[in-house]
């Protein structure tokens, strides 16, 4: 029996199910010409032997596909709306539509959402959201999105990840560290971290760097809590609350994106605890909403709609032998959710 996965030929499917490769092409592609009957036969032993159809080949042998599919963890964080719409004004300027996926911080959905990218015939696919610290969990994904260059297909990418192609590197380590020199600055030594979904590279970045700006300062993070939750509002929700019962002596508290740091600042306002006069809170991202909060956010401050505009621009050029590395720079952005350490 043929092996599955991104070497199965149709020629495969089409010799065990005793027909021509032409009236496999048209049954999995939907065409007429073949009977229900042949048709579901067909479709299923392609299914049993894994065969995943690789139709963006035909439309990009005639030219690239107009069609740009982003992928991004979380539609409705500010974060990747921002990429997003960085990556749309590129797509106008050339004319390209863009479809965008969720892929819920899960790398098997995400991984299906890849899958499905292809199979819509997609000319780039744009990947905007961390990557995994395990590199087995990028693994398949990583030989989909080769299959998909070595046919025409562009492929760049938002974060840190295994995938071997073009990506846009946020300043994440450099902006954790300044977040530690800025409370450190402040007085602060009782310092929790909010840290977010284990697992993900973004999060182990910028951890690395908060970890950098205290040790530079005598401090070990070793010696502070962080609390990993889900990377989101609620996430940060709920960080909070354990960080509250478990180290009520804590003066600020790092969260390592902006979505967390709104659900940091949920929480401290029902337990009616004082930022910054009781606690400090940080966030990293500066989404748009961030200087609009009450109190406004102390953030580090991503590009994001340039993110988005680097990442397409890199799908666009001509591939290169080795991928391409853009990083973003970062600034540090301080208002009002931080102040001196309470006495």
């Amino acid at each position: 029996m043929p092996k599955p996965g991104p070497r199965l030929r149709l020629i495969d499917v089409a010799e065990r199910a005793g027909v021509s490769l032409a009236t496999a092409s048209r049954a999995l592609a939907g065409r007429d010409g073949v009977s229900e009957e042949v048709a579901n036969r067909i479709r299923d032993i392609s299914r049993e032997l894994g065969y995943v159809a690789n139709p963006y080949a035909r439309t990009l042998a005639g030219g690239a596909s107009s069609t740009v599919g982003l992928v991004v963890h979380q539609v409705d964080d500010p974060y990747f709306s921002e990429i997003a719409g960085g990556v749309i004004q590129v797509a106008d300027e050339q004319s390209l539509l863009v479809q965008i996926c969720h892929s819920g911080r899960d790398p098997d959905y995400e991984l299906r959402q890849i899958r499905h990218l292809i199979a819509q015939r997609v000319g780039i696919i744009i990947i905007a959201g961390s990557g995994y610290s395990d590199l087995r969990v990028e693994a398949e994904a990583k030989a989909e999105l080769s299959a998909f260059q070595g046919l025409g297909g562009r492929v760049a990418v938002i974060g840190r990840h295994a995938l071997g192609v073009d990506a846009v590197l946020p300043d994440n380590e450099a902006g954790g560290r300044a977040l530690g020199d800025h409370l450190v600055g402040l007085g602060h030594r009782r310092i929790a971290v909010a840290a977010g979904t284990p697992g993900l590279t973004t999060v182990a970045d910028r951890l690395a760097g908060v970890a950098a700006g205290l040790r530079a300062h005598g401090l070990s993070l070793d010696d502070l809590p962080v609390v990993h939750t889900d990377f989101t509002r609620d996430g940060g929700r709920d960080a909070t609350e354990q960080i509250l019962a478990d180290h009520p002596d804590t003066t600020a508290i790092v969260a390592l994106n902006d979505a967390m740091a709104m659900g940091v600042l949920s929480a401290l306002r029902a337990r009616r605890v004082a930022v910054p006069a009781r606690m400090s809170v940080v966030g990293f991202d500066d989404v748009s909403v961030a200087a609009d909060l009450a109190p406004s956010l102390t953030t580090v401050r991503l590009p994001m709609t340039d993110m988005g505009r680097m990442a397409l621009q890199l799908a666009l050029k001509p591939r290169s032998a080795r991928p391409r590395r853009r990083s973003t720079g970062h600034h540090l952005i301080v208002r009002d959710s931080t102040g001196p350490a309470p006495r």
